[in-house]
C-alpha cells in the first residue's frame, strides 16, 4: 500500500495439540527454518523464533497489509502439513487450535528476542501455563478459562480446565 508506513511487533504463541511434548531436538531446527521461510514468503520479518517441546514462541515484525490470524493460521497448517510428510513422529501431528498475540514497541524487541532465545532456561522455573497465564495479566486480557490451551495436569495426565 502506498503512503503506508508501520512499526509492528507482535510475539505469537502457539502450542501443540493437547499440548503433548512433540516437537523433538531432533527435528525443531528444521521446523524453526520452515516457519521461517512461511513468514519470509509472506513479506513478514521474524525476529526470534524458539520454544519448548509443546509450544512455539514467534516474535515478529509486522506489515500493515497482513492480517495476524491468516499468518498464523498459514504458519500453522503449512508447518504441521511438513511435520507430517517429514514423518517426524509416528502419529499425525497438529497444532492445538488458537494462539495467543502480545505487542511490543520497538524499544522492547531486543528483551523480547532474548525471551524467546532463552525458552529452556525460562521454563526451568516456569512451566508454559505459569508463563501463558502471566503475559494474559501483564497484557491484560480478559479470557475465559473454557478457551485456553488445554493444559494437562502432570499427575493423571488428563485434560484439564484452568481454575
Amino acid at each position: 500500500m502506498a503512503n503506508t508506513f508501520s512499526q509492528i511487533y507482535i510475539q505469537v504463541v502457539f502450542a501443540v495439540k493437547g499440548r503433548q511434548n512433540l516437537i523433538k531436538k531432533e527435528f525443531k531446527d528444521e521446523v524453526y527454518k520452515y516457519i521461517t521461510g512461511i513468514t519470509r514468503k509472506k513479506n513478514q520479518k521474524l525476529l526470534a523464533i524458539n520454544g519448548m517441546p509443546d509450544h512455539v514462541h514467534v516474535f515478529l515484525g509486522m506489515n500493515a497489509d497482513m492480517h495476524l490470524s491468516i499468518l498464523v493460521k498459514e504458519i500453522k497448517a503449512n508447518s504441521s502439513r511438513f511435520i507430517n510428510e517429514k514423518r517426524f513422529l509416528k502419529g499425525k501431528f497438529s497444532w492445538q487450535e488458537g494462539f495467543g498475540a502480545f505487542s511490543y514497541s520497538h524499544s522492547h524487541i531486543d528483551r523480547v528476542v532474548k525471551y524467546i532465545i532463552n525458552q529452556e532456561k525460562h521454563h526451568q522455573k516456569k512451566t508454559f501455563r505459569q508463563e501463558y497465564l502471566e503475559l494474559l495479566a501483564k497484557f491484560e486480557i480478559d479470557y475465559n478459562p473454557k478457551y485456553l490451551f488445554e493444559f494437562y495436569d502432570e499427575l493423571y495426565a488428563a485434560p484439564t480446565e484452568l481454575k
